[in-house]
């Protein structure tokens, strides 16, 4: 652990964040609304695995099927003057993964599977002035891994399946006047997403979607003129 500590420290302290906002506001901006300071420091260091086997014949409706594992996530929300500094960590012993293993048969409605594994995921939302934010996202992983294995026959409706293998997610999205953000992603894991089926029968439309992603970053600052 402490070896741990040691690499995570320099990222979190790597500048004064009282210094951060500079040009933009400042970090202690509290002129409209409430003040929101939050720190966020998360680390999985063991597996964390989802199974999911199923046999099912015969639905009056429709037939939904689920699995996700995911390391680290936080989701903020305020609407107040806000800073976050977030830091996740998973370890190199570590593997992230979700399985689902389905015979299905004879539905009369339609059938959805998704699927998901995640690493590291982080989301900000807010409303205020300032927002400043400083992310550290590092996935060590051997694998975000998704896997689905399905036999489908006989499905009135549709059949949709969707599987996903990411390792680090950041979001973040304000209409605050200042909105510095500082985000770091470090991915260094195997990500693998798989979809085997057999599929017969199908009344309505089918699609099968996988993916597999490293980093993934979405900002989106909303316009504050009149």
């Amino acid at each position: 652990m402490a070896s741990l500590v040691t690499t995570l420290a320099p990222l979190a302290c790597a500048q004064d964040i009282n210094s951060y906002g500079a040009g933009y506001g400042t970090w202690n901006d509290s002129s409209s609304g409430g003040l929101s300071n939050i720190m966020n420091g998360q680390v999985t260091l063991q597996t964390q695995w989802s199974n999911l086997n199923t046999v099912v014949d015969s639905v009056g409706g429709d037939a939904a099927f689920q699995g996700a594992a995911a390391g680290n996530i936080v989701d903020i929300m305020t609407m107040n003057n806000t800073t976050v500094q977030n830091s996740q960590f998973v370890g190199p012993q570590a593997a992230i993964g979700s399985s689902i293993t389905a015979d299905v048969s004879n539905v009369w409605g339609s059938v959805g599977f998704s699927n998901q594994a995640l690493c590291n995921g982080a989301s900000v939302s807010t409303d205020p002035v300032l927002t400043a934010v400083r992310s550290h996202q590092e996935c060590q992983a051997s694998d975000p891994a998704t896997e689905i294995n399905a036999r489908v026959n006989g499905v009135v409706g549709d059949l949709a399946m969707q599987s996903l293998s990411m390792g680090n997610s950041f979001e973040a999205d304000s209409n605050a006047q200042n909105m510095p953000i500082f985000n770091s992603q470090l991915n260094n894991s195997f990500g693998a997403s798989t979809i085997n089926a057999q599929v017969n029968n199908i009344g309505g439309s089918m699609s099968l979607t996988s993916g597999a992603i490293g980093n993934k970053a979405q900002i989106l600052h909303y316009s504050t003129s009149n």
